[in-house]
């Protein structure tokens, strides 16, 4: 399954932080990867500046990541009928 949470530039005001919620949400849902940008200012990004994660917090958010896959990976499969 491919999904993406772009918005073209102009048409919303948007900050990184509806982006990394939508990862946390895919990652507990058993997605095997995701797509990031990280800037290390990305006010000076020269593109998707206000999607990107600053590169100083890339990190921890992966940390944060690999923790909410490795619980739901972790977990056996309920079947429920």
């Amino acid at each position: 399954m491919r999904c993406s949470a772009v918005i073209p530039e102009g048409r919303l005001r948007w900050t990184a932080q509806p982006s990394m919620d939508l990862a946390k949400a895919g990652m507990a849902l058993g997605l095997a990867g995701l797509f990031l940008e990280a800037h290390p200012d990305p006010n000076q990004a020269r593109c998707d500046g206000p999607s990107a994660l600053p590169l100083d917090l890339l990190e921890p958010f992966l940390t944060q990541i690999k923790e909410v896959d490795a619980l739901v990976k972790g977990q056996s499969h309920l079947n429920i009928e």
